[in-house]
């Protein structure tokens, strides 16, 4: 039996054309895009679409019920009421309480039919920080990390870790093995420019000055690493992050350069803070904690690292010789450099890191 004719409730004067969608024979609006969905075709699209094996239920879902009516039921000639998508993602949607129908305008189409993922994502970014992650926070200064879950193993990240580890443990607890491993692969500048020991750009990232180094940089690597790897591709990620390590090297020893002054640079910093860099532009609904004396508070990564960045250059104006605080700042900026080149194609990539990056996503710091 066919279906009586319907008209756009944007549109007013458009009559919808049947078009299948994720299994369902739904009804679209060809100058809007919009869609309309009887009772339970929303629910099995969005079912078929995303794979579920489990039944989904939108109404059961609905976040807030909203005051205003946007839209007439043309089947019923009745108001329509909107609602929230979701409770934590404000994309509205209307529905007839008569009829059960529901109406999707066309440019939320996608966030519509990505609900379960969305909740799913929402539920692990809005945790609230507990007693655990306080003790943990307090007695290493490190932050914990709410973001969503990579989709591939990290295998670079963990490859990393593991290789800056091991080689650390082969020089790192003697002497003169340590002695001998800085004076070729550590960045020199005496020994770069004299013999020309170029490798060095690289394989200084790969060593660190003492345990407290490597645990600091192995930490924060561990924690954004994966995401970013699975943004990235295995390749991808490995490339951007040895480029952050030199273009961070080429800073320090400019640096330094200005200032007549020798550098000896070991450390993985340069190419973290790169990774930092890509991280705040890639992943705004994430959160890092961060603490302040003994309380800790949730933060967005844009304020998490531009504390993290104001602390270096407090460091510069110090004139603190102990750290490679230019080294810090350039390799940031070459991740934010590298950022903003890739965006476009990494948020293509991955649809979910472009819905969350909307801001109809509520994330709950």
């Amino acid at each position: 039996m066919n279906k009586p004719q319907q008209y756009c409730p944007c549109c007013q004067d458009q009559t919808l054309q049947t078009v299948e969608l994720h299994g369902q024979q739904v009804d679209r609006c060809a100058s809007c895009n919009g869609l309309w969905f009887d009772d339970a075709e929303l629910s099995q699209a969005i079912v078929h679409g995303s794979e579920l094996t489990d039944p989904y239920c939108v109404k059961n879902n609905f976040g807030e019920k909203l005051a205003q009516h946007q839209y007439h039921c043309h089947r019923c000639n009745s108001k329509m009421q909107q609602y929230h998508l979701l409770k934590n993602y404000q994309v509205t949607i209307d529905n007839c309480a008569r009829c059960n129908g529901i109406w999707v305008d066309g440019n939320e189409a996608e966030q519509v039919l990505a609900a379960p993922k969305l909740q799913a994502a929402l539920t692990i970014l809005n945790q609230k920080v507990c007693t655990k992650s306080w003790v943990f926070q307090f007695f290493t200064q490190m932050p914990k990390e709410y973001n969503i879950k990579p989709h591939r193993t990290p295998i670079i990240t963990w490859s990393l870790l593991a290789l800056n580890i091991l080689i650390f443990i082969l020089y790192g607890f003697d002497n003169n093995a340590t002695d001998w491993t800085f004076r070729y692969f550590a960045l020199d500048s005496l020994t770069l420019f004299a013999e020309q020991q170029w490798w060095t750009l690289l394989s200084y990232q790969f060593l660190h000055g003492g345990v407290l180094h490597l645990i600091g940089n192995m930490y924060f690597l561990w924690i954004i690493g994966d995401n970013l790897e699975d943004a990235l591709g295995p390749w991808k990620f490995l490339t951007v992050y040895l480029f952050c390590g030199v273009i961070a090297a080429l800073t320090e020893l400019l640096a330094c350069y200005l200032v007549d002054r020798d550098l000896l640079m070991v450390g993985a910093s340069g190419a973290v803070a790169g990774l930092f860099g890509m991280y705040l532009l890639w992943f705004r609904h994430a959160s890092l904690t961060f603490m302040f004396i003994v309380w800790q508070k949730k933060l967005n990564p844009a304020w998490y690292f531009a504390i993290w960045a104001a602390m270096n250059i407090i460091g510069l104006l110090s004139e603190d010789l102990s750290v490679a605080y230019w080294a810090h700042l350039g390799g940031l900026v070459a991740g934010l450099a590298v950022g903003l080149a890739l965006k476009q194609k990494v948020m293509a990539k991955n649809p979910m890191l472009q819905l969350l990056q909307r801001p109809e996503a509520k994330i709950l710091r």
